[in-house]
């Protein structure tokens, strides 16, 4: 199959993909059209069904596999397929794997990394607590591997939980090393925990979408919960302890503008904050440049970097 990576304008597509979404509207004149999201393992593709009446048009709908001929145009600067003809696929046609973008890096590798860490706290409620999650919930252990760390933006495939979960918790290991102050066993939980919530919040693929639970309460408020959950079932386990990790948590975003109940009043909270915001900006303009054509010219105007973007050349 050709990717979706690999379009450009003017080539002829006639491929399986999925359909990760379709929306039916109307045109001005009150012509129906259809409005689908293409997906395969390299990215997502806009898609118009200009004439969804169309005898070549075959009954479809979300998550389906179907095979699509059309044509790729450009529209404002970005590809879209220009839809002929649709067939809905059945089982056996297609390899689900092509369609599903997974981490470049092996997930139980990196599992086995995380391990690791937990295996080097040495306080004994926040390891118990961890290991409550990360050893013993097998449920949550498979969710935490599969799922995507956001629907877009950073670390949007399967295991990019996990992948963004390693990386935010290395930062956080270097963080120790060079400012003494910060508080190793506390600040390494913390970063393993700060995003656990994701696991309710967001579908797993192929959907990929947030949950009633995501809508409503967000991963900062679940990701509490679940902390909560686990705290009142180990004996002892010290209030303010507790009180310290959800803070972490609950101020891992650093400003309420951006989603923070609580701006960071303690240094592992800040240390937390600084090493997500890294390891979601370099994750995201790693995507940037690696779905980017032309890696030699400017890539125009990025909102969440508030600047034009282009890549690096040491000419």
């Amino acid at each position: 199959m050709k990717y979706i990576k690999d379009y450009k304008d003017g080539d002829r597509v006639f491929d399986i993909y999925l359909c990760k979404h379709k929306i039916s509207a109307v045109t001005k004149n009150g012509k129906p059209y259809d409005t689908v999201v293409l997906q395969d393992k390299t990215g997502t593709i806009d898609a118009k069904v200009w004439d969804p009446n169309n005898a070549g048009i075959a009954e479809f709908d979300s998550l389906d596999y179907i095979e699509v001929y059309g044509d790729i145009t450009s529209f404002q600067g970005v590809l879209q397929v220009n839809v002929k003809r649709i067939r809905k696929c059945q089982e056996g046609e297609y390899a689900p794997a092509d369609y599903l973008p997974v981490s470049r890096f092996d997930r139980e590798e990196m599992y086995q990394e995380l391990l690791s860490y937990i295996n080097g706290v040495e306080n004994t409620y926040l390891k118990q607590l961890l290991q409550e999650f990360f050893v013993k919930d097998q449920a949550f252990i498979s969710a935490f591997k599969q799922s995507s760390a956001a629907k877009t933006v950073h670390h949007g495939f399967v295991g990019g939980l996990l992948q963004h979960t390693l990386g935010v918790t290395k930062l956080c290991d270097y963080y120790c090393s060079t400012y003494p102050l910060l508080k190793r066993d506390l600040l390494i939980t913390a970063a393993i925990c700060h995003d656990m919530g994701k696991t309710r919040e967001i579908s797993l693929f192929p959907e990929n979408d947030y949950t009633d639970a995501g809508q409503f309460l967000g991963h900062i408020v679940i990701g509490v919960e679940m902390i909560g959950e686990k705290v009142r079932n180990i004996p002892g386990f010290p209030e303010v302890l507790a009180n310290e990790l959800k803070h972490c948590i609950l101020a891992h975003h650093g400003e309420y503008e951006f989603g923070s109940p609580k701006k960071p009043a303690i240094m592992e909270a800040m240390a937390l904050n600084l090493a997500d915001n890294t390891d979601a900006k370099m994750e995201t303009f790693t995507e940037i440049l690696e779905s980017s054509r032309d890696n030699n010219g400017w890539l125009g105007f990025n909102r969440l970097f508030d600047s034009n973007l282009t890549g690096t050349r040491m000419e």
